[in-house]
């Protein structure tokens, strides 16, 4: 298993560990950056990822099973121990150690004085510019990224590897060792080929949470010493300049021989020098790490530089007991410590000239002003991004400039969509969809916006019909609230426990069905209005549940527990007696109370018949819009007697008559015989009124008598054909289908007399 894993959901595509990686070893597809390990170097920096999406592999579990397994098992710590375990002294951490179950404790600085002569002896001898291959995170950077230099590199292990071949060669190749550093490299290094000489390297953290899971508090333990040989100075090697001590390499404040560099920036500058041949040194010691060993991926942050150093100092000054084992002293063969390198570089395809061109142009950057190199895509310029998304290692969707703009356009169109939307919406419903102009609906249309800009409750009242949901969409429409949703639920339409759910919500398994957790139109309607039409219907029950988000403001859902605040308008309607109901006692009173805080009477039709051409003509125009017929209009007499007409089911049974009629008008206008038959006679009972009146038109009076004397007629055609309907047309010398519409305006059933018996 690799040593650095990725959480995929944890990943949000904020790039932090491609700005952060030097050598770009990140890929990142569809969003999700993972780590290229042939190319990557294990300096650690990805793991500062702001989400933690990346972390170590946890070492622990197979330290245990070491420790449990009943073979020798060696700990080694890193010379920068002190720094992390600063509030112990050194005797009480071997002490912890041994009794977590380690047979031995060893200060790996001594693998630092084990390659000393190795160190001087490569200088001695070399032609070359030398680099030192203590550091994995440096080696790693040359062999995968710059591996002409590979040469250069020193012929010798790290002081890691050093020391664990040694503790093998003398304990045995069963004997485990175990290395404890900051170094996040390291563990990328006994992956490689090299080692062999250590099994596992635990991070101070790592380590330490060991100590806590096994109950073991160092600071209460009697000290312990080191095992193994004394390093002496070689416990400075973690501090900068402490190689060049450890090797015994005499420099001097001018020379330009020996360069001693650490810092991220500092190494990769110095290795491009030399892969270009700028400078040429006889010996170049290297660092990844800003701060070297002391301040690596595992340090403890929260100490300063400068006083970790002292610690390290301190401790090497306090010259820590050890009680060398008989035989470490009888043996002080140094093993094999030379090392070889490899060309690991991984080769990718370069693009050409146009295929960067071609893509800077698909994330908008068609000039070099556009061009912005904000690295916030992780690359340090837009073109770099560009050779990376030709490689497969980088996705256009990371330039941030490109997708902000792209925001901002959508964001445009879309508001020209929602503008065209809102204006055919207002078309089609028109911005005064209430559509009149009689006294009772301009009443209605003042309280309207009135009430409209207030936050209070709103009672509709009026029968079947009326327009209720019409009021209430208009109340919403001019409210301050009209950026915010509409809920609207008819109350008759559910039973007692589907209402409750689907006001309140429910909670997964609160009832049979419930799958799932679901939000109520009071929640779903938050900041906005919600309008409960026929409310008189509600139980008792619900009337309660309905009162205490009116008082409270909260709405508890089916099963919760919880309460959830929430804003909301209510507008209630009913065509229902709610003073009845509640003198009857099945309506409540503190509710009507409530709810009646502001009311809106609607009149029925049939007291507004100035608004009946009105409406009759507005509605024939959504007939002709919807059935995609040409009509040119109403009859007159139509009209008339549409005016007459008392409407039981009002504004939705007058819209249901004009589109019927529409359905059968095949073109020019909607005649009085293609109403249904009732109009008919209200037709006459309108005449019969207007004769009657004092002052009656001689237009009114004529029409009047036409029409009964027409009737009659017809009526004493099928008397001489005993209601045969087809004699009767041939006797009236009219076409059937003429005849036929004639008995049905006039609303005349033709009964057959039975023929005489034969004598």
């Amino acid at each position: 298993m690799e040593p650095i894993i990725t959480y995929k959901e944890r990943c949000r595509r904020c790039y932090s560990c491609v700005r952060s990686c030097p050598v770009k070893a990140i890929k990142v597809d569809g969003g999700f950056a993972q780590i290229m390990y042939d190319r990557c170097i294990g300096c650690g920096n990805c793991l500062s990822c702001p989400q933690n999406a990346k972390a170590v592999v946890n070492r622990m579990v197979m330290t245990q099973e070491m420790l449990a397994s009943g073979s020798p098992v060696v700990a080694v710590l890193g010379c920068s121990f002190p720094a992390f375990f600063n509030t112990l002294r050194p005797g009480q951490l071997v002490a912890a150690l041994k009794s977590l179950g380690f047979s031995e404790v060893h200060e790996g600085a001594y693998g630092a004085r084990m390659i000393a002569s190795s160190y001087r002896n490569s200088l001695e001898s070399s032609e070359q510019p030398l680099i030192s291959s203590h550091c994995p995170a440096v080696v790693d950077l040359i062999e995968r990224h710059y591996p002409s230099l590979v040469t250069n590199i020193m012929p010798v292990v790290s002081p890691m590897i050093a020391i664990g071949r040694y503790i093998k060669s003398i304990l045995g190749a069963e004997t485990r060792v175990v290395y404890v550093s900051t170094c996040i490299a390291a563990k990328f290094e006994i992956q490689s080929e090299v080692n062999g000489a250590i099994d596992v390297v635990l991070t101070y953290q790592e380590l330490d949470k060991l100590l806590k899971n096994r109950g073991i508090t160092p600071a209460s333990l009697a000290e312990m010493p080191f095992d193994g040989i004394d390093p002496d100075d070689g416990r400075l090697f973690s501090l900068t300049g402490g190689p060049i001590k450890v090797f015994d390499i005499k420099t001097d404040f001018q020379d330009n021989e020996t360069i001693s560099a650490e810092g991220e920036a500092h190494t990769i500058g110095i290795i491009r020098d030399l892969a270009a041949g700028r400078i040429s040194p006889s010996f170049v010691d290297l660092r990844f790490c800003d701060g070297g060993c002391v301040d690596g991926p595992a340090r403890d942050k929260q100490l300063n530089h400068f006083f970790k150093r002292k610690l390290i100092v301190c401790h090497n000054s306090a010259k820590p007991p050890y009680e060398t084992a008989a035989h470490y002293r009888s043996n002080l063969q140094i093993p094999d410590l030379a090392r070889s390198y490899t060309n690991k570089a991984q080769k990718l395809a370069m693009p050409g000239k146009n295929d960067v061109k071609r893509i800077l142009h698909s994330i908008n950057k068609f000039a070099q002003g556009d061009e912005l190199n904000c690295r916030a895509c992780g690359y340090n310029t837009c073109r770099e991004l560009a050779v990376a998304v030709f490689q497969g290692l980088a996705d256009i969707e990371m330039c941030l400039p490109n997708n902000m703009q792209r925001i901002v356009d959508e964001r445009g169109n879309l508001m020209q969509k929602f503008e065209l939307a809102q204006r055919e919406l207002d078309r089609q419903a028109g911005c005064d969809f209430i559509v009149g102009s009689d006294p009772g609906i301009k009443e209605v249309m003042e309280l309207i916006s009135k009430v409209a800009p207030t936050p209070i409750t709103v009672l509709i009242r009026g029968e079947t019909g009326t327009g209720k949901e019409l009021t209430a969409r208009a109340i919403h429409r001019q409210s301050l609230r009209n950026d915010k949703p509409l809920m609207t639920v008819n109350c008759t339409t559910l039973t007692d426990s589907l209402l409750e759910s689907e006001l309140f919500g429910h909670k997964k398994g609160s009832f049979t069905g419930a799958v799932a957790d679901k939000k109520g139109l009071f929640e779903a309607a938050n900041g906005g209005t919600i309008f409960l039409d026929e409310i008189g219907d509600i139980t008792p029950k619900l009337q309660a549940e309905l009162l205490r988000i009116l008082d409270q403001g909260e709405v508890r859902p089916v099963g919760g527990i919880a309460a959830k605040k929430v804003d909301v308008r209510l507008i209630a309607a009913t065509n229902k007696d709610l003073e009845l109901g509640v003198r009857e006692g099945w309506f409540r009173e503190d509710l009507y109370y409530r709810l009646n805080v502001f009311c809106i009477e609607l009149p029925p039709l049939r007291n507004r018949p100035e608004s009946v051409p009105e409406l009759a003509h507005h509605f024939l125009d959504k007939a002709r819009k919807k059935l995609n017929k040409t009509i040119a209009g109403i009859d007159e007499r139509a009209v008339k007697a549409m005016q007459h007409y008392p409407w039981p089911g009002n504004i939705r049974e007058m819209q249901n008559v004009i589109e019927r009629s529409a359905v059968l008008v095949k073109e020019g206008i909607i005649k009085l015989e293609n109403l249904p038959t009732v109009f008919a006679d209200t037709y006459e009972a309108c005449l019969d009124i207007e004769v009657n009146r004092s002052r009656v038109s001689f237009k009114a009076e004529r029409e009047l008598q036409v029409v009964r004397t027409e009737k009659n007629i017809i009526i004493r055609y099928l008397e001489e054909t005993d209601g045969n309907v087809a004699k009767a047309a041939r006797l009236a010398n009219l076409p059937r289908r003429t005849f036929y519409r004639l008995l049905e305006k006039h609303n005349i059933a033709v009964v057959r007399r039975p023929k005489p018996a034969s004598g």
